[in-house]
This record gives C-alpha cells, sequence and structure tokens, in this order.
C-alpha cells in the first residue's frame, strides 16, 4: 500500500491543505500565550491571622496548631507548614499537582470556620487565605511615593484603592501593601499620670472602647413622613478623643488629654518601606498558581492609569519591578534562535545537495511542520516558553531528515531513469516504512517522560508532546507534500545544468565519499576491535554518567534578584530602619540595578527585591552582580543581606532568603533547639554552600513577669487582670474601631514611648483592685530577662527550623547534597530529628532517584516498537547499540 499516492496525484489539493495547515499554525501561534516556563504550580494557599501583641509563643499554640490541626483533615493536602512571629501567623498549604486551588480553597474556608471555638477571642479578625504561594518571587511592583503628603495618608491609598482594584484581576493570586502605615489614632499614656488620678489603664480601654459606636438606631414612621434616626456616636480623629472624660478624681472629669498624648499617627510604628531607597509604600503582586504572568502584568499595567486618575494627585505611582519585561526578551531570544536553527539546516541541506530544487523541499516541509505543531500546542493549551520553543529548535534535526530521506530516495530513482512522477511513487512507498519506522521509534522515547510523575514530569510533559506533536507532524508532511513536491520539482541530472558551486564541490564529495567506503571496509574488517570499541563507549558513558556533577535546572538570568535581610534578635526598630537604610545606598550605587523596593516590619528582619537593567544595557549576568554586591553588603556592620537570583522555577512553599532548603524537624522543642544550630554551623563550614541561613530564631530578648499569686489573690487580682493591663500598656491594642465610608480605622493604646524604653519600667504599672484601689505591679511581681523565641515555625505540626543556602559558583546542586547528607550524618542527629530537603532540592533528591529507571524505560519501550516494526530480536540492539 502506497500512503503517498493520492497526494502525489492531486497536488492542488495536497497544496491547499498544505496552506490550511499554514494558516491554522498562524492563526493559534497568535493566539498562544507567552509565559517562561510551562504551568506547573502546585495548588498553593496562604493562610494569615493577626493578634497584635501575641508572643511568639502564643501565636504558634494558640492560633497555629488549631488551624493545622483542622487543615490536616481536608483530602489532598500533602504539606502545611507555618511561621508564627510577633503577632502574626502565617501557614501554607500545598495540594496535590490533580487538586483545584477553587477547591481547595472552599475545603479551606470551612476549616477556618470549623477552627474559630479553638481561637483565642480577642482576635481582631477572622483568618484570611489567599490563593498564592508566599515562596514565589512578585510578578510586579508598584510604588506609591510623595513629596507632600505622609506615608500614612499614601498607605491609606494603596491600601484602600489600589489594593482593593488590583485584586479583582483575574490570575491575581495576591497584594501586599509593605511599609505598613496604616492611619490610626494612638492614645499613648502617661503611667505616673495616669494612676496619679486613681485610674488605670484598664480604665482607659474601657472608655475607648466604649467612647465609639456605629450601630443602628432605627427611624419614626409618621402619617405622612418617615424619618431616619442619627446621631454623634462616632469619634474619628484625635481632635474628638482627646476631651473624652475617662473616669472622675475626687469628683472632677479626667479627661484623655490629661493623662495621654492623643495623635492622628499611624496603626503600625513599625514598619518603614523604601523604593530607589526613598521612602515610599511598595504594592507587591503575587500571581495565582497556574496564572500565566504575561497576562496578568498586562492586565494590572492596563488598570494602573485609571487607579492613578482616581488617587490623588500628589501620589506619584511608578513600575518598580516587572517580570514580563525578561520573560518577553528571553522568548523572542529562543524564537530568534528557532529562526537561526531553520535557516542552518536549509543551508546545510543546500551545500549537499548542490540543488536548489532538491533544497526548496526540506525548506518547505521544515517550516510547515513547525507552524503545524503550533495547532496542536494550542488544542493542548500549552504557551510559547523556553521549553515549547526548545522543544521546536530541537525538532528541526528531526524533521528535516524526513524530508532529506524522501528526497534522496526519490532522487535514486530518477537517477535510475524513471520519470520523475514513477519516482515519486516508487521512492515514497519503499521509504514510507522507514519513516513511520523512525517516527514510532522516536516517539517511544518520550514515553518515560510522559509518565514521569511530581512537578518536574509535569514540566516537561509540554516539552515532550511538543517534540512528539513536531515529529508526527513532519512524518505526515513527509509521507504528502514532500513526494508531491519531489514529483514536480527534482529533474534528472541529463537536464540540470549544474552551477560553478556544483563543479567546484564535486571533487570534494567525491573524496569524502571515496574516504567513507574505505573507512567502512576497513571497520568491517576489524569486526572484534569495533565491538571493543563499543564496549568501552558504553563503560565510559556509565563512568561519566556517574562523575558528571548534577543539578535539577540550569541557573537563570531573569534580571531580578530578592533577597532577606538579618540583624541581630534583640534589635530595636530604630536602629533596624538605620541599618536598612545603610544596605539602600550599597544597593543604590550599583550601576546595573535599575529599581529596588525594600521593607521591614516588626522584628529583625526585611525583605528587599532588586530589578537589573535590560541585558542590552547591562554588562554582567545576574550572578556576576551577586558576586560584587556580597562584599560590598558584607561591610554594613549589625545587618546581613542574603540575595538570591529569581528563578523560573521555585518549588515548595517556604518564603527563604536562599534558594535551596533543608529542614530539621523534631516534636521535642528542646532538642531541636539544641541540635539545629550544629547543622547550621556545619553547614556553613561546606566549601559548596555560601549565604547559609536560618530561619530559627531563639536569641531574642523576653521579660518574664513573675507574678506572686498569693499575694495577687489576698488583693483579688486576677492573672487575667495582669495580662489585660500589660496588653493594654505594650501590645499596641486596637480598642475601637472607627467607620468611614472606604475604610475602617483603628484606636491603638499604648504607654508613652519613653516608658517603653526600659525594663525596669514594666514594674511602673498600676492594677486596680476590685475595692477600686491602684496597686503597683511591681508589689505583685518580679520582672527578669530571660532569651526567647522571634519565631516559632512548624511544619506538619512539629516544630521545625529551615537551613537555606545558596551555591558556590563551582558547585552542583547534586554535590552540594550529597555534601549536606555526609555533614549531617557525622554530626549523630538524634532519632528523633528527622533532616530533609525541601523545594526545589527535594524535587531534585526524586528526580535522581527515578532517573535510571526512566533510561531504563526508555530503551525497553524502543526495543518494543522496534522489534515489533522489523519482526526481529536482534535488529532493534543493533540500532541500539549506537546510542552510546
Amino acid at each position: 500500500m502506497n500512503v503517498s499516492a493520492p497526494f502525489i496525484r492531486r497536488p492542488v489539493a495536497t497544496t491547499l491543505l498544505a496552506i490550511a495547515v499554514v494558516l491554522a499554525g498562524g492563526a493559534a501561534y497568535t493566539q498562544l500565550p507567552v509565559a517562561p516556563l510551562p504551568r506547573v504550580d502546585s495548588p498553593t494557599i496562604n493562610v494569615n491571622a493577626g493578634l497584635p501583641g501575641g508572643s511568639p509563643e502564643t501565636m504558634a499554640s494558640a492560633v497555629a496548631t488549631p488551624l493545622e490541626r483542622r487543615f490536616g483533615r481536608i483530602a489532598g493536602i500533602t504539606e502545611i507548614t507555618s511561621a508564627s512571629t510577633l503577632g502574626q501567623t502565617q501557614l501554607t498549604l500545598q495540594f496535590d499537582l490533580d487538586r483545584d486551588v477553587d477547591s481547595a480553597a472552599r475545603d479551606v474556608q470551612a476549616a477556618m470556620n470549623a477552627s474559630a471555638g479553638d481561637l483565642p477571642s480577642n482576635l481582631p479578625s477572622r483568618p484570611n487565605y489567599r490563593k498564592a504561594n508566599p515562596a514565589d518571587a512578585p510578578i510586579l511592583i508598584v510604588a506609591l511615593t510623595s513629596t507632600t503628603l505622609p506615608m500614612a495618608q499614601v498607605f491609606d491609598t494603596a491600601n484602600t484603592i489600589l489594593a482593593q482594584k488590583i485584586s479583582q484581576v483575574s490570575g491575581v493570586g495576591q497584594v501586599t501593601v509593605g511599609g505598613g502605615q496604616q492611619p490610626a489614632v494612638r492614645v499613648s499614656v502617661d503611667p505616673g499620670a495616669l494612676a496619679g488620678v486613681g485610674l488605670s489603664m484598664e480604665d482607659v480601654r474601657t472608655a475607648l472602647s466604649t467612647a465609639t459606636s456605629n450601630s443602628p438606631k432605627g427611624s419614626l414612621s409618621g402619617a405622612l413622613q418617615t424619618r431616619s434616626i442619627a446621631a454623634n456616636d462616632q469619634l474619628t480623629t484625635a481632635a474628638q478623643y482627646r476631651p473624652l472624660i475617662i473616669g472622675y478624681n475626687n469628683g472632677a472629669p479626667v479627661r484623655l488629654s490629661d493623662v495621654a498624648r492623643v495623635t492622628d499617627d499611624v496603626e503600625n510604628q513599625r514598619a518603614a518601606g523604601w523604593v530607589d531607597g526613598r521612602r515610599a509604600i511598595p504594592v507587591i503582586i503575587r500571581r495565582q498558581p497556574g496564572a500565566n504572568i504575561i497576562e496578568v502584568i498586562d492586565r494590572v499595567k492596563a488598570l494602573i492609569p485609571e487607579l492613578t486618575r482616581s488617587i490623588n494627585p500628589a501620589i506619584d505611582v511608578t513600575i518598580a519591578l516587572d517580570r514580563s519585561t525578561t520573560i518577553r526578551a528571553s522568548v523572542v531570544d529562543v524564537e530568534r534562535t528557532l529562526l537561526i536553527s531553520i535557516g542552518l539546516v536549509v543551508l546545510v541541506v543546500f551545500l549537499f545537495l548542490r540543488n536548489v530544487r532538491a533544497t526548496a523541499i526540506p525548506s518547505v516541509a521544515v517550516p510547515l511542520s513547525l507552524i503545524g505543531t503550533f495547532g496542536a500546542m494550542y488544542l493542548c493549551g500549552y504557551s510559547l516558553d523556553n521549553l515549547s520553543l526548545m522543544a521546536l529548535t530541537i525538532s528541526t534535526g528531526f524533521v528535516v531528515d524526513d524530508a532529506i530521506v524522501v528526497t534522496e530516495n526519490v532522487s535514486r530513482f530518477i537517477e535510475a531513469g524513471d520519470a520523475p512522477l514513477q519516482a515519486a511513487f516508487k521512492g515514497a512507498k519503499q521509504i514510507g516504512f522507514t519513516i513511520v519506522s523512525i517516527t514510532v521509534s522516536l516517539l517511544a522515547v518520550f514515553i518515560p517522560i510522559l509518565l514521569m510523575g511530581g512537578l518536574v514530569g509535569r514540566l516537561f510533559r509540554e516539552f515532550a508532546v511538543t517534540l512528539s506533536f513536531a515529529i508526527a507532524i513532519s512524518a505526515v508532511v513527509s509521507l504528502t507534500v514532500t513526494p508531491m513536491m519531489a514529483s514536480r520539482m527534482l529533474k534528472h541530472d541529463r537536464e540540470l545544468k549544474h552551477g560553478r558551486l556544483y563543479r567546484a564541490s564535486e571533487r570534494t564529495f567525491n573524496w569524502m565519499r571515496d574516504t567513507y567506503g574505505s573507512t567502512l571496509r576497513w571497520v568491517l574488517e576489524h569486526e572484534w576491535l569495533m565491538l571493543a570499541a563499543t564496549g568501552a563507549t558504553i563503560a565510559f558513558t556509565v563512568y561519566l554518567y556517574v562523575v558528571i556533577p548534577k543539578g535539577l535546572f540550569p541557573q537563570q538570568d531573569t534580571g531580578s534578584l530578592a533577597g532577606g535581610s538579618q540583624a541581630p534578635q534583640d534589635i530595636s526598630f530604630p536602629a533596624m530602619k538605620a541599618r536598612t537604610e545603610a544596605l539602600n545606598e550599597v544597593v543604590a550605587q550599583d550601576p546595573n540595578i535599575e529599581h529596588f523596593v525594600s521593607f521591614i516590619g516588626q522584628g529583625n528582619t526585611g525583605f528587599f527585591f532588586i530589578q537589573l537593567k535590560p541585558w542590552g544595557v547591562r554588562k554582567l549576568t545576574a550572578d556576576q552582580v551577586l558576586g560584587e554586591l556580597r562584599p560590598k553588603l558584607a561591610r554594613v556592620q549589625g545587618i546581613s543581606l542574603f540575595l538570591q537570583n529569581v528563578q523560573d522555577v521555585r518549588l515548595g512553599g517556604r518564603l527563604s532568603s536562599a534558594q535551596y532548603q533543608y529542614t530539621v524537624v523534631d516534636a521535642n522543642l528542646d532538642e531541636l533547639t539544641q541540635w539545629a544550630p550544629r547543622v547550621l554551623e556545619k553547614l556553613r563550614s561546606l566549601p559548596q554552600l555560601r549565604d547559609v541561613n536560618t530561619d530559627q530564631q531563639t536569641n531574642g530578648l523576653r521579660l518574664d513577669v513573675t507574678v506572686d499569686r498569693d499575694t495577687a489573690a489576698r488583693l483579688g487580682i486576677t492573672p487575667q487582670a495582669i495580662d489585660d493591663t500589660l496588653y493594654d500598656a505594650f501590645g499596641q491594642r486596637q480598642v475601637a474601631t472607627m467607620y468611614t465610608q472606604l475604610n475602617q480605622y483603628r484606636v491603638v493604646l499604648e504607654v508613652k514611648p519613653e516608658f517603653q524604653m526600659n525594663p525596669s519600667q514594666v514594674q511602673m504599672l498600676y492594677v486596680r483592685t476590685p475595692s477600686g484601689a491602684q496597686v503597683p505591679l511591681s508589689a505583685l511581681a518580679k520582672v527578669t530577662q530571660a532569651p526567647t523565641a522571634l519565631s516559632v515555625n512548624h511544619q506538619g505540626q512539629f516544630p521545625a527550623v529551615t537551613i537555606s543556602f545558596n551555591l558556590a559558583p563551582d558547585a552542583a546542586l547534586g554535590q552540594a547534597v550529597t555534601a549536606i547528607d555526609r555533614a549531617t550524618r557525622d554530626i549523630g542527629l538524634p532519632a528523633s530529628a528527622r533532616g530533609s530537603f525541601q523545594g526545589t532540592a527535594q524535587a531534585f533528591q526524586q528526580s535522581l532517584a527515578s532517573e535510571p529507571f526512566l533510561i531504563a524505560f526508555a530503551l525497553v519501550a524502543v526495543y518494543i516498537v522496534l522489534g515489533v516494526l522489523y519482526e526481529s530480536y536482534v535488529h532493534p540492539i543493533t540500532i541500539l547499540s549506537t546510542l552510546p
């Protein structure tokens, strides 16, 4: 049976079908989304809960643990991690790849509702979730600055208008407003003055919480008219709060302004943000898992002009980081490489065939096959990304082979004396089975990749399918369009007049042919020597497989850097701010950096996002920029900045300051606290690693208030009353809410900052007894200083410490993994402590373990296919022996 015969007989129909493929593929190409890599995101949900003033231990035990227990019952969840810091808990939930993120979000919401009774009753708001991975780098950062307006007003605009509207954009997963400066009324009490008028902090809290209200009041309905009822029940400014009567002293009213400084300020004074070293409010945008980066960025950027027109003109809105710029540039670069490869293939074909007519046939077949592949990609929902375009680039060699084989076989019959049309029939019929066998055997190679599981398998599936489509379409083109064109375009040598190029190169080609013939005869005469050489090649290939350094993905230059800063764990906010500004000065001086964003909050950590200049403008790669920045940043005293080159693929849900993570989990917290620093010190000594840091922070300072329960009981003072007094004074307690048309704002209660400087000042507080007497805290309790944890982290509900690291310039991930495994064995971790790699390093271990099986599976699959096609047990081995 000659499959090609109908197409050879009907050249018009074949041509029109080829044109239809080109039109359909071209239309599909314009609709294909652009992305850096295929969609391989693990369904991830980020849950946040806040309790101002709550210690990390309190947040972990009272907030994180109840939520973890509820989330652990959700079907399809693969990992639960949590990080609890001062007043804040963040949980990251990762699900099976096959789990729909919207369905998972509904289960998460149900679990949060069920846990409401287990959570503290004084949470200001319920936990909230976002369908975003906190470990993902932002796709866009919008900066708001102003030279005339206070940062509180700029933050309010960003939080109230921009963040709300941007969150509604399809594909946006999370919008974070950095440098938290939400407007608020702050009431800073003088504890001495308060005690002097016989009042306590609880008296002030009670007065503030009842002084403002926003409750319904009903209406009056008469015979002809209806009147709604309103009252001046709300206080919304500091000026309105100052004359508030909070109690009486000897019959005289005590007003709030008598004992406190009341100001229009911000809700959280311990937060700040910068853009390019200037004070700013950064709006940080992350995408939903699976959303296309380019499309999401384009939608947000299209919305920004409209938002800019709706805000105060004194606020400047600029884009500080845009991931789409480098993604588009990288895709254009790969597209250019694809066009160059097609051009080189055609040029090589022409140099060897030395015939314009013969060269025209593969010159048509190659782009026709590739354009047809765009249509298949569109139907599969794929994108134009680095891997799919790389698959097309690689397929160019396979595609041209099919066209050349058919063209060469038809030419052989023409040279034997057949007419071109007859030669096309004979040549296509004879070579058709070979084309099919080559195609099927090539497709069989990709079967193991299609069966790979996990994120790595999902990542390379698009590559394998795209390459398979290109090979399959090439086979169809070679059996239809190629023989039809050969029957019309090829002529016998007698009918052709060869040009000077052909005549000049004929002697060279004859020499090459003769040399090959003599070499082949020599090889056939020395069979055992060739078999020995083949065996040696196989052995050397296995040796190279073992010794060559191994990694998961090559290091990219995405034009973005990200990382975190760490300062001493007992640092104050003013000192943290000053040291961050020193880091800003170093980063701002680098000529390769276009924009950078930094912000800090409570604690000793901060975050940096850096946008490098475009490739054509900067002279250094991202890794070289990192290499130059490290020694300069290291000279800043009292703070460390760990930067990493942002990669398009970031596996795992841990937010860390380096690219790879190793986690130690132990049910015994004391044992974990003892052994984790030893692991950290050991890993810092490994030459394969750099930027080794940890999320374990146990060296903060804590004031322990030890209550004399007997004395307190005699005076009628409960531990809860003491806790409330301390919380009122030092917890930035939100005691009331002010409602406006656009937002809600808080009233924050504290003692004056000058009474928060010294541990001894804690004992200056007074606690009211049931009889109304004021008792100094010093009469009830002793205050001592002790170390404490600044963060408490869990993995799978157990205490955990994560050590993150980058690779040294000459080290591969496989070498680092081996060195870490050896190091942890050497220090002798106890049996209850389990160490494991996370994220990208974990995926590397899994893929490395399955790689030999995949290679063996591919060889078996190809052997079976070739055996079926050639009806032989021996011929497939002959063909496969050429692989090494």
